[in-house]
């Protein structure tokens, strides 16, 4: 068993408000729950309006498929326009 962890650093430029960035991510957060089906939570930086922390996790049963998936929502987050990916970090356990 292998766990995958993606922790991305968002800049949401165009939010002007707490309501307009949970729109924003709860969008986010149901798309890679469907398409990839992995758990989400914001993890830092819940009271800023244009920044968030966001949590990826995965757990499979091969090392390369939970290496696979995350690749995969790295590229979706930097494909967004909603968002700015600022940074990621990825770890394996």
């Amino acid at each position: 068993m292998v766990i995958g962890l993606l922790q991305a650093q968002l800049s949401i430029p165009d939010s002007r408000s707490l309501k307009d960035k949970r729109q924003v991510l709860r969008s986010l957060k149901d798309r890679a729950i469907n398409k990839w089906n992995v758990s989400v939570a914001e993890v830092d930086k819940q009271d800023l309006w244009q920044a968030a922390v966001l949590a990826f996790v995965t757990v499979a049963a091969e090392k390369v498929v939970v290496e696979k998936r995350l690749s995969e929502i790295a590229d979706a987050l930097r494909g967004d326009p909603r968002y700015v990916l600022l940074d990621y970090e990825t770890q394996l356990i």
